[in-house]
């Protein structure tokens, strides 16, 4: 069996996720596609519109033959980790030979050629990155500058980025999966207006966000307009403020990209309580993605250390659906380097960092519906009927 890999957030699902389904299957001609989705939160920091076994369920709909989740300590870090632990997970299957993503430009030569200069990064080209992010420059903005006009223009957009990162993630594997990029239809990634069949997904949850519902059917399919015809709940900022004042700064200071101060400045907004702590410590050395990273992997206890950890340690996969009548899909999964978690149970098999791995899922499952105002989760894989 050959498989194509997908990694998503499907936050929510939408005609351009399909687009890049079809093209997916179309272009490597596998026999099934699986998607690895981050779970209750995205690497945004920000928590999804749907719950986990929902936007499953979409993607199965729309043609995945079955969705595993990309691990909380993955799925709210920053882009180089979340590559790494997404192509971790794909990489746990041998029968994945593509790697299919979304990008705004770039061949799959391009993209090969950008990740392999950044694996061997020149002394150079790092004093040079140093040096623009001491005048005030984010990292991302610092290496885009410094390697301008040495290596193909694919630092500048985020889906590029982490089609970057994907690559190098792939590079570094003795026999990894082919790259597949697959240009992205219609509205640019950030582009919150709507716009039609081919809307961002930023454009759907800001008009979600305005309690504007009048554009979502022409933008989504019907079985994912259906599931967000309801308000949205969002509690996060008041737990993420909570977060911040029982802990300290030095444990603070143990979360990923939480350095130079910034631990400080932190508690020091939740304390005079500012009313959105991520735009108040919004500048141009910290993105407001980086600040919503940070106190969203406070608020989940999720540790630089653990992170690494994971990208060393053995895992596991959890099913999140599956395509009725896939046994050949399942079989491979439960085949796979890492044991299998469908049900409660299957847990048990799991200790060391895998175990404290997945309790971060779990836990980060629970505040996500404390979060959105949900009951509790039933944790169940969506497998349709031939009729659905």
């Amino acid at each position: 069996m050959k498989i194509c890999g997908i990694i998503c957030e499907y936050n929510p699902f939408h005609f351009g996720h399909l687009y890049q389904l079809e093209e997916a299957k179309r272009l490597s001609g596998c026999d099934a596609v699986l998607c690895v989705m981050s779970g209750s939160f995205v690497q945004r920091g920000e928590a999804a519109v749907l719950g986990r076994y929902e936007r499953a369920r979409h993607a199965v709909q729309a043609g995945a033959d079955a969705v595993i989740e990309l691990p909380a300590v993955f799925s709210s870090s920053p882009a180089e980790l979340f590559a790494k632990g997404a192509v971790k997970m794909l990489s746990a299957l041998p029968e994945v030979k593509w790697l299919c993503f979304g990008a705004e430009s770039g061949s799959k030569e391009e993209f090969i050629a950008a990740a392999r200069a950044l694996n061997e990064e020149p002394e150079a080209v790092s004093k040079e990155i140093g040096r623009l992010m001491q005048g005030g420059r984010s990292y991302a903005r610092a290496r885009a500058e410094a390697w301008k006009g040495k290596i193909p223009p694919l630092l500048d957009s985020p889906n590029d980025i982490l089609g970057v990162e994907y690559t190098r993630a792939v590079l570094t594997l003795s026999s990894g999966p082919e790259i597949l990029p697959v240009r992205r239809m219609g509205s640019g990634y950030a582009d919150e207006t709507m716009r039609g069949k081919y809307s961002s997904a930023s454009a759907i949850r800001a008009s979600l966000a305005r309690g504007e519902r009048e554009g979502l059917g022409e933008a989504l399919p019907p079985y994912v307009a259906q599931s967000l015809n309801k308000n949205i709940e969002d509690h996060l900022e008041a737990l993420e403020k909570y977060a911040l004042l029982t802990v300290s700064a030095e444990r603070l200071r143990a979360v990923a990209d939480c350095r130079e101060g910034l631990e400080n400045a932190l508690k020091r907004a939740a304390e005079e309580n500012l009313p959105s702590l991520a735009q108040a410590l919004t500048s141009k050395r910290y993105t407001t993605s980086r600040i919503r990273r940070i106190l969203l992997q406070n608020l989940l206890g999720i540790s630089e250390a653990l992170i690494r950890e994971s990208l060393s340690a053995p895992l596991y996969l959890r099913l999140l659906a599956a395509k009725d009548g896939r046994e050949d899909v399942l079989s491979a999964l439960g085949g796979a380097d890492f044991p299998l978690i469908v049900r409660t149970g299957d847990e048990k098999k799991l200790s060391g960092t895998a175990k404290e791995c997945l309790e971060k899922d779990e836990f980060a499952a629970r505040v996500f519906r404390i979060v959105r105002g949900l009951s509790p989760e039933k944790k169940t894989p969506f497998v349709p009927s031939a009729e659905e």
